[in-house]
């Protein structure tokens, strides 16, 4: 014969939970945050890819997008030690922030960019 089962006793209605309010997000997009530099400035960018084909120009081109008027003697081109990676600075005088992070998008959306900083 089966064991008798306890009876459960009743559970209290639950009262209905307010709705919560939306919150603000904890950080703000990149273009919102807050920055350090003071605009105009002199501002290095470097992109790393694959040391082959034309790497230096397609970084030059991306970055020329954007700041039409840069120097070409400021880029400098540096290989890695067994020739796989090349790492490319251009320096530009950046306008704004907004300036700056279309150019770092415009680099990490080509695959061909390893990272950009």
């Amino acid at each position: 014969m089966a064991e008798p089962i306890e009876p459960i006793e009743p559970i209290e209605p639950i009262e209905p939970i307010e709705p919560i309010e939306p919150i603000e997000p904890l950080s703000a997009p990149p273009s919102a945050a807050p920055t350090l530099l003071e605009f105009p400035c002199s501002y290095p960018i470097k992109a790393v890819g694959r040391a082959e084909g034309e790497f230096a120009a397609l970084v030059v081109a991306i970055v020329r997008r954007h700041a039409p008027e840069f120097d070409a003697a400021t880029v400098s081109l540096r290989e890695s030690s067994g020739g796989k990676w090349l790492a490319v600075t251009v320096t530009i005088q950046a306008e704004s922030r907004a300036q700056l992070d279309a150019i770092y998008q415009d680099l990490t959306d080509d695959e061909r960019v390893i990272w950009a900083l």
